[in-house]
């Protein structure tokens, strides 16, 4: 199948029409999970998603090692290809390299002006411009302060770029909000436009939008994670 037909083929165009577009330009997103449950999976299949529509991702964690990144890209990478039949598959992985760029922090040394530099050595030196960043592991909701968000959301901004962070869960002890938002997160609801939680519900674990940008009530998708292959699917 050629690549051009996965954006018709795709879960996420589902989530795309539900959350009217998907996160766009100068937004920031979360996804809420406990740990293990699959947030780093449904972020690592939104960037291969988007890097095989052409478009440019940074990745940045201070969780895991470069290495074990790009394992894990090229792991959906490859589940994408046989899902989705795809062909030209070498040529895909050279293009999805190229258009990627992992950046690894130490979480206690981390800063966004150190992010802000490296950014712009990317894009002074090798004329990279992220349409999409990922941040799995920075900011952490639960110690952060209002000028730290506010910091990542004027990169989306200047960077006129998407970002989608994340942020855990926990069974129980957590106060949350009638929508079942973690008050550590909902306290900066009015910088966040898209919000996404990932529940483990006997043998699947279920996708659900708690916060579609200005929605007084947020849309209801049936979707989960696939246990075998972390990808998104209809259920």
């Amino acid at each position: 199948m050629p690549t051009k037909d996965i954006r018709f083929r795709s879960p996420l165009r589902v989530f795309e029409k539900a959350t009217d577009g998907g996160l766009g330009r100068g937004h920031l997103g979360v996804v809420l999970s406990r740990r293990g449950v699959g947030k780093t999976a449904l972020l690592v299949g939104m960037a291969v998603d988007a890097l095989l529509q052409g478009r440019k991702v940074l990745h940045i964690s201070t969780e895991e090692s470069i290495e074990k990144l790009r394992a894990f890209y090229f792991e959906i990478f490859q589940h994408i290809c046989e899902n989705q039949k795809l062909e030209n598959r070498l040529e895909l992985r050279l293009d999805l390299e190229r258009n990627r760029h992992i950046l690894v922090y130490n979480r206690d040394s981390f800063s966004l002006e150190k992010l802000r530099g490296t950014a712009e050595f990317l894009r002074d030196a090798a004329h990279f411009e992220p349409d999409m960043v990922i941040m799995d592991g920075t900011p952490r909701f639960e110690h952060c302060e209002d000028w730290e968000i506010d910091g990542v959301l004027a990169l989306a901004r200047d960077w006129n770029t998407e970002i989608w962070t994340s942020s855990l869960t926990h069974r129980e002890g957590q106060a949350c909000d009638a929508r079942g938002i973690p008050l550590s997160v909902a306290r900066f609801d009015d910088r966040l436009s898209l919000i996404v939680a990932l529940e483990s519900v006997a043998d699947h674990v279920r996708v659900r939008i708690l916060k579609s940008h200005d929605r007084p009530v947020a849309p209801d998708i049936n979707m989960e994670l696939d246990p075998r292959t972390l990808l998104l699917r209809w259920r």
